[in-house]
């Protein structure tokens, strides 16, 4: 009789039905091509239930695939520790690092399964625990949205500014993957949310880049924390032109001195916004030859930036230059004068 296909089982769910001379531990821990066994398969597909338990050992558990995986890792990020027998579930085996440094306690908090754990068992210093990026727990439920699942003991202002090893707070994390709703407001102050990353982003920034200044205060989009600039001169409003999203900042706080800030290459947020064709995401009354024609430090406009990457129909239709005669292209060429537009 061929040997039953114990791979196949334990995703499927069918370990119970098959005898129960084939349940051995050097069976259930026997490696395909990755290093996966049937005990990391059970463990995945939430099948734990289905093996004996006596072969359920804490060296069983930590086994290891090739990428230092181990079935208490994939029981955590597929939220199936309550299959683990709890004597199991102790810290030190929690802490477990895969061959990237992930633990199962990370995992199990972007899955939002520390419920699952013993009571008693997460402190602070495990909540802190980083792995090799330096994301604590909070950061990767941060990144995952599970937040709003994790105790809420542990959401401080202290652990939240805590930060990994680019300077990301956990509210960096949470605002750039549009889960800031989940941290309690009265932790969203601009000491905060100013805080710098080694590059000097402020949440702020994070948010304009991916969209969710709609999750920052209202009382935090002033003028001067808009253009606080990154170090290479990246402001807030500059990203929020250039990924579109002028339209989440309200709009008695969009004004023309913000649009006409520079950063360090002289390139206004009108400028971003024209490279990019969002243009049209910008209060009409701030789109005049004055805002236009403004040159960035190689002498570009945005309204030659508009044209130049195929947004002209975002302009207003009499700014948008005639094309040049024969004398106007020989100016050109000889220096003597040059496009109006940049």
């Amino acid at each position: 009789m061929d040997k039953p296909d114990l791979f196949a089982a334990a995703r499927d769910g069918r370990l119970s039905a098959l005898a129960s001379d084939t349940l051995t531990s050097a069976a259930l821990l026997q490696g395909n091509a990755s290093g996966n066994t049937p005990l990391h398969l059970a463990a995945k597909y939430g099948h734990l239930d289905q093996v004996p338990p006596a072969l359920l050992t804490a060296a069983s558990l930590l086994h290891k695939n090739d990428a230092g995986y181990t079935p208490l890792h994939l029981a955590a990020r597929h939220g199936h520790l309550r299959q683990v027998p709890g004597h199991h579930l102790t810290a030190e085996n929690l802490l477990t690092r895969s061959n990237s440094g992930f633990t199962p306690l990370h995992l199990a908090a972007a899955a939002a399964a520390l419920d699952q754990l013993p009571g008693g068992l997460l402190t602070t210093a495990l909540v802190l625990t980083k792995n090799d990026s330096g994301n604590t727990l909070l950061h990767e439920a941060a990144e995952h949205g599970t937040l709003d699942r994790f105790p809420g003991s542990f959401l401080t202002r202290e652990t939240l500014t805590t930060a990994n090893m680019s300077g990301e707070t956990v509210l960096h994390v949470a605002v750039f993957n549009g889960h800031l709703d989940q941290v309690p407001r009265a932790l969203l102050t601009a000491e905060t949310l100013l805080m710098k990353t080694a590059n000097h982003d402020t949440c702020l920034h994070a948010a304009a880049i991916a969209g969710h200044l709609d999750q920052i205060p209202p009382g935090i989009l002033t003028h001067d924390n808009l253009v606080l600039p990154s170090k290479s001169g990246h402001t807030p409003i500059h990203a929020a032109a250039e990924s579109g999203h002028l339209g989440q900042i309200p709009r008695d706080r969009l004004t023309v001195d913000l649009l006409i800030s520079r950063n360090d290459f002289g390139d206004t947020p009108l400028h971003a916004a024209a490279v990019e064709g969002h243009l049209k995401g910008i209060p009409p009354e701030f789109l005049n030859r004055t805002t236009l024609m403004i040159r960035n430090y190689n002498g570009g406009t945005p309204l030659g930036a508009a044209m130049r990457y195929g947004h002209a129909d975002q302009l207003p239709a009499d700014l948008i230059p005639k094309p040049p005669g024969a004398l106007q292209k020989l100016l050109y060429r000889l220096g003597v004068s040059r496009p109006p537009f940049g």
